[in-house]
């Protein structure tokens, strides 16, 4: 096995961490990439206790897992967003406050910060999350966008974000975003101008996840080529497109998951459009050796079903390198 195949446990959040490493040994991960919500890895506890995360490690070394990076999506989202009643339902008492917006904006920036510094007394050196963004609503630019509008955009997402990375780089931690449409990037255009953006921050990089790229036309493997050793962590994700019957199109409809008339919805793996063999080729070209961590969602499937059978499906899909040219037992 080349890499250690992890489940995100984002969306299994209803249930205790510790039943949760039960059922993910059984199904044969390697770890957990541990979100930040539920009982799952708890910031503020992990700063405050002296042993909370050495019994966090313990609890699931016990079930023959490892962690190697926790996730912070929620409050990510809080950082450059126009925050809205939306928010209040994702984030912690203590972020959302009063709601008034700015304020919110500035206290999820220090909870990220507090989890930079929570991951470092965990022993890992990835933060995965997402950024938010000002301008996401300006996507579909009538009424017209200018060009301003959209420059404004990424100088608020640099002006928040320097001085998160500049923390992280004392911690010696390291930011993935997910490029994922409601974020300052959302394909291999926007990653680009929002790591300009940052002037190239050594800590900003990018959790791959090649199912939000898919489906909006995006070459989700040039992605890969394009940033290299930017990308600090994977999700594997499938997802299928073309599949609906002309009623909707690629923003959605309005309509929910597995509606049939959608022309897109994320799918276990193996039952999607994403070539995981690509993706594998082009992880092993740029030399990432971090885990393949499976994001779970499938709103067709029993996900105790899936994310057993996506285990077996991206382990298989694995494999190392070569050590050496193939041709090379010709040389003299």
């Amino acid at each position: 096995m080349a890499r250690p195949v992890t489940l995100f446990t984002g969306q299994w959040a209803d249930l205790p961490l510790e039943v949760l490493a039960g059922k993910a040994a059984s199904w044969g991960y390697d770890g957990l990439e541990l979100a930040c919500w539920g009982d799952h890895f708890e910031v503020d506890k992990a700063l405050a206790e002296a042993d909370y995360c050495k019994n966090k490690r313990a609890m699931l070394k016990k079930h023959g897992l490892e962690v190697f990076a926790v996730s912070a999506h929620l409050v990510g989202q809080a950082i450059c967003d126009n925050i809205d009643g939306r928010h209040q339902c994702i984030l912690p008492e203590d972020v959302w406050g009063d709601g008034e917006p700015e304020g919110v904006r500035k206290r999820a920036a220090q909870k990220l910060i507090d989890t930079a510094k929570a991951a470092k007394k965990l022993g890992v050196g990835v933060v995965n999350g997402f950024t938010g963004s000002s301008i996401w609503h300006l996507l579909y630019s009538f009424p017209p966008t200018t060009p301003k509008m959209i420059e404004d955009g990424f100088k608020d997402f640099a002006r928040r974000f320097k001085p998160i990375m500049d923390a992280f780089k004392k911690e010696g931690i390291k930011f993935g975003l997910e490029v994922h449409p409601t974020e300052i990037a959302f394909d291999i255009a926007s990653a680009q101008r929002a790591l300009d953006a940052i002037d190239g921050h050594e800590c900003f990089g990018f959790n791959y996840d090649p199912s939000h790229l898919g489906y909006q036309g995006v070459d989700y493997v040039k992605f890969i080529r394009t940033f290299g050793k930017r990308i600090f962590h994977t999700h594997m994700k499938d997802v299928w497109w073309g599949h609906g019957d002309g009623t909707v199109g690629v923003f959605g409809g309005h309509t929910e998951f597995a509606d049939p008339r959608r022309y897109w919805d994320f799918r276990s793996i193996g039952h999607g459009d994403i070539d995981f063999e690509e993706i594998i080729v082009a992880l092993n070209d740029i030399g990432y050796q971090g885990p393949l961590s499976i994001e779970w969602e499938d709103s067709r499937m029993d996900r105790e079903h899936g994310a057993a059978e996506a285990c077996v499906a991206i382990k298989s899909a694995d494999f190392k390198p070569s050590a050496l040219a193939f041709d090379a037992q010709f040389d003299r």
